[in-house]
């Protein structure tokens, strides 16, 4: 390999993972300017800087597709409706995007923000006005009447949150070229909603065909994609007819919905790790043993249709939902990672191509970034252990040695603690009912026993 005088950054005697699903190899990564320009061993370059990652994993930056980065992690939607101000949102926001720097996130989708505040977001980012991941963004999620997992939360018609009513043909067309006027990068449709006597599980179709159709041809003819929220078999089988560019969730596919998905090769970003933490750890946040196996049952129901979605040739991206309480900014985006290996029985170097190269796409950089080889755009992470082996290591405290965005090496200092403005939570005043019931059952002083046992 020639002698590159002019090299900025190199990564020397690391293990290569290089995002593509080749073996780890020992090399150099070699950079110039934004971009790689050699992966070859012990590179005799002179001058500028050098990092020692010998003993370490060298491997793209982490790609979350699925983050919604101006939530701020609601514990509720009735928090996340009606307790955030547009102003304040959007600089909190900005904060919280180094929290993805700091845990290897070099790249993310937002598709649906805040009051569509994604837009100045990623603006701000690419005008390197504040630090942050690589970013694509969507404006309002498109809305039935029906509405869709915050039910009847969301208004007949209008605003609301993330999301905007479409209730005629001549509103889904004015709304996606109102959203593409003003820059967004993908549309956002929720396909599926939660209503009160549904009778089937996940969640149920809330959009015909002809107005999926309606809106792909809408924002093709733009030349914007189109992503949708799909929990339900004739969601998924509709989206992938109608020419949706990318699924979320995709959960409970029947043999039609995975034969759609496999014709058209429609990218599927499946997000359990929402349901993955709360069936894992939801007794530490409170949650019922009833809600904990619903979720559980969720990935286990929908992980075998997805594999042979992945084994027919169907791209799966790792996703999080990072922004609630569940999967808070920094913690959770290497949680799909392992639920792909344990769940849906990927490799470990599988489950990193879907988080890096593989996820590419969800950025509009496909095939320009998520790897490790010459010509790539410099997004490349320094991990302590052996990620080949054990993608867990992603996730543990301290682990994250260097992070480089764009070719230069980022600050991923811990955040300082935070306060939470006023009125920004949802508050109340207590998890239970005061009944006397409650009172008798605690023996508290009041209560039939605290009586009995005073009169004794």
């Amino acid at each position: 390999m020639p002698e590159t005088s002019d090299a900025s950054l190199t990564i020397a005697g690391g293990k290569v993972i290089d995002g593509l699903g080749h073996p780890p190899r020992e090399a150099d990564v070699v950079i110039s300017g934004q971009r790689i320009v050699a992966v070859a061993p012990q590179t005799p370059i002179e001058g500028g800087k050098r990092i020692d990652a010998r003993g370490m994993t060298v491997m793209p930056g982490l790609i979350d597709a699925h983050c919604h980065i101006s939530f701020d992690e609601p514990n509720s939607n009735d928090e996340l409706f009606f307790h955030r101000r547009e102003g304040l949102a959007a600089i909190i926001a900005a904060a919280n995007v180094q929290k993805l720097l700091a845990a290897g996130v070099t790249g993310f989708l937002d598709a649906d923000s805040l009051f569509e505040i994604g837009v100045d977001l990623r603006d701000a980012i690419e005008a390197g006005i504040i630090p942050g991941p690589r970013m694509s963004t969507g404006g309002n999620a498109l809305l039935t009447s029906v509405g869709g997992t915050a039910g009847r939360l969301i208004p007949d018609e209008g605003r609301r949150g993330y999301g905007k009513v479409v209730n005629t043909r001549d509103e889904i067309v004015a709304e996606v070229r109102r959203q593409i006027k003003n820059g967004v990068d993908w549309i956002k449709v929720h396909v599926t909603g939660l209503t009160p006597r549904q009778k089937i599980p996940g969640e149920v179709q809330v959009w015909s065909f002809d107005e999926l159709r309606l809106v792909c041809d809408t924002a093709h003819e733009l030349g914007t994609p189109v992503v949708g929220h799909c929990r339900g078999a004739s969601s998924t089988r509709d989206a992938a007819r109608a020419g949706f560019d990318m699924i979320l969730h995709a959960t409970y596919m029947d043999e039609e919905a995975l034969e759609a998905v496999v014709e058209e090769c429609v990218p599927i970003v499946p997000t359990f790790t929402f349901q993955a933490n709360l069936a894992d750890y939801g007794a530490a946040v409170g949650a019922s043993d009833e809600i904990r196996m619903l979720f559980q049952k969720e990935i286990e129901d929908s992980a075998v249709m997805l594999k042979r979605a992945y084994d027919g040739g169907v791209p799966l991206l790792c996703g999080t939902e990072s922004g609630f309480s569940l999967t808070p900014y920094g913690d959770w985006h290497y949680r799909e990672l392992e639920i792909f290996v344990r769940d849906l029985g990927l490799s470990p170097l599988e489950a990193i191509t879907a988080a890096t190269s593989a996820n590419a796409f969800s950025l509009g950089l496909a095939h320009e970034t998520g790897a490790i080889e010459a010509g790539r755009l410099a997004d490349v992470i320094v991990v302590d252990g052996d990620v080949a082996n054990d993608v867990t290591v992603l996730g543990a405290p301290g682990r994250i040695r260097h992070v480089i965005l764009d070719g230069r090496e980022c600050d991923i200092s811990p955040a300082p603690e935070r306060r939470d403005p006023p009125g920004w939570r949802a508050t109340n005043y207590g998890s239970r009912r005061l009944t006397r019931t409650v009172i008798d059952e605690l023996k508290l002083p009041g209560s039939a026993s605290g009586k009995a046992k005073s009169a004794g």
